[in-house]
């Protein structure tokens, strides 16, 4: 892309009226063999006519070639002539990309200058023009915006008569129209300004406002000016869709850390502190995964799922028996005793591995964004989330809802005392039940790996959250903890333009306690739920 944007300003006027001939004429005195032996030896004037004579042969490997004598990683062995990329440590022949036996000491550099530079940046931009990738073309194309001259232009149009894919073509006709806004004739910027009306690009944008101030005529001034107007209501539109959906994906990591505090909070009343770290646990245990699978992360993040929500979970398991157990009914030594399990964890984790950050690779499949057009991308990896939380929700209503430990999970949550006269075992049921809300914090923990950096401090920014989440749904409500996480990750996002992140938390808190006063038991309350002292 370096390469792309150097010789951008320049292709228009070498690449497109005297290259093409001038390759024809230089292919026939030089084939590509004698090219690349040429390039090994010290003519630079024989090295252009070699670049020149490789670039027109359409050989695949031109492109490659360009890049590497750019970044001077192109050598020669000396015994042959045989041009290599140097990778690293080893060397690649440069046609068939084979690895070449022997020491750093039986290659030399290709020597280059900067005639040699700016002709290989032109051709580059060449190169990329007319790439059999359309998506490669196309960024070629779009790197042209700004940059073409009045006298470039008919030179551009010709070369883009062959082009056949239509998101180039429609790139084309932007850089085209946007050449023309400076034109002399105050009909061709008018036509221009028609054209680019419809463009959702943010530089279109910036010169349709120079033009609605600064143009000499008053119809394109006028026609500008209704054109910024129209493309501002789309960007508006679209950045408010964006603030949505980063709105829906916070929201949706509030409902995978409150899901699990839902029905941990709602069965046994247990103001768990430790919450966080279960989700650090299953942040940690993504982390662990990727060191033993490191060139599979996206197996180890699919294994990582189940082996996080095993590690939470039994950890969660282990507290409640050897903890909680005996703190039943006592809310504040239990709020206390967990927030020292927190630190405990905490100190753990930094004795295990380090005090420091620890980054997560990202899976290829889960990187890059989804592009609607200029205005609009959504990153892949919050679109994952999204849908993996959904299903996370999905499975354990199903597992409330289907399964035995689901019956006595709601039988002890609506009343204790009847499901124990019933032959439920309340203890285990406690145990199971915090062990499951701790492994659903373990999963919360593997989809945050994928957003932020791994600490021992990953699992303090949501446990208020998650208390919020929960009280603000109605406590043991999965449905109320959908509901709320998701409208306080929205309206997070639409606060945090105008109040910042901390003042937005600070006013959702508010807006929270307001409400609570009204609804003390959030939007869905929990019903026929006998009330225990």
């Amino acid at each position: 892309m370096r390469l792309i944007q150097a010789g951008c300003s320049r292709i228009i006027v070498v690449g497109l009226t005297l290259m093409m001939g001038l390759w024809s004429v230089m292919a026939q005195a030089m084939t590509t063999d004698e090219a690349l032996k040429a390039l090994s030896g010290r003519d630079f004037t024989a090295k252009k006519e070699a670049i020149t004579t490789i670039a027109a042969s359409g050989e695949p490997y031109a492109s490659d070639l360009f890049i590497a004598l750019d970044n001077g990683e192109l050598f020669f062995r000396k015994s042959d002539e045989l041009m290599v990329i140097r990778q690293g440590e080893i060397f690649v022949n440069l046609t068939d990309k084979q690895a070449v036996a022997g020491d750093s000491s039986d290659f030399k550099r290709v020597a280059m200058n900067n005639a040699l530079r700016r002709q290989i940046a032109e051709l580059s931009a060449q190169l990329a023009l007319n790439d059999p990738n359309a998506e490669k073309r196309l960024q070629a194309v779009k790197s042209m915006l700004g940059k073409v001259a009045d006298s470039d232009r008919a030179a551009l149009i010709a070369h883009q008569q062959k082009e056949t894919d239509a998101k180039v073509l429609a790139a084309y006709d932007m850089v085209i129209a946007f050449s023309k806004l400076v034109d002399s004739d105050a009909v061709v910027r008018l036509s221009a300004v028609d054209a680019l009306s419809e463009v959702h690009n943010p530089e279109v944008v910036g010169q349709l406002k120079s033009v609605a101030q600064n143009d000499t005529d008053a119809k394109v001034k006028s026609a500008a000016a209704a054109a910024v107007k129209k493309l501002e209501r789309s960007q508006s539109f679209y950045s408010g869709i964006e603030t949505l959906y980063f709105g829906i994906s916070l929201g949706s990591i509030l409902v995978l850390a409150g899901i699990g505090l839902a029905i941990t909070f709602g069965v046994m009343g247990v103001i768990n502190m430790a919450h966080g770290e279960m989700m650090m646990l299953g942040a940690y245990t993504t982390f662990v995964m990727q060191k033993l699978l490191p060139n599979e992360p996206g197996i180890a993040l699919l294994l990582s799922i189940p082996a996080a929500f095993c590690v939470s979970g039994l950890v969660g398991i282990v507290i409640e028996r050897s903890v909680i157990r005996f703190l039943y009914g006592r809310p504040l030594e239990t709020l206390l005793a967990t927030f020292g399990i927190s630190l405990l964890l905490q100190q753990a984790v930094r004795s295990i591995f380090s005090p420091l950050n620890q980054s997560v690779v990202m899976p290829s499949w889960m990187s890059g964004t989804w592009v609607w057009n200029d205005f609009l991308s959504l990153t892949l990896n919050r679109m994952f989330i999204i849908m993996f939380s959904l299903l996370v929700f999905a499975g354990l209503m199903w597992l409330l809802k289907r399964s035995r430990l689901g019956l006595e999970v709601r039988a002890v949550s609506q009343n204790r005392a009847m499901a124990r006269n019933m032959g439920v075992r309340s203890d285990w049921v406690n145990a199971r039940t915090f062990g499951l809300g701790s492994g659903i914090a373990g999963i919360a923990g593997v989809a945050l790996s994928q957003l932020t950096n791994v600490g021992p401090n990953l699992g303090q920014g949501y446990i208020i959250d998650s208390f919020m989440v929960v009280v603000f749904g109605g406590v043991g409500n999965l449905w109320g903890t959908l509901v709320a996480g998701l409208s306080l990750g929205v309206a997070n996002k639409l606060l945090e333009p105008y109040a910042g992140a901390v003042l937005a938390k600070i006013l959702i808190l508010v807006a929270i306690i307001l409400f609570i006063q009204k609804r003390p038991r959030g939007l869905f309350p929990q019903r026929g739920r006998a009330v225990e002292g």
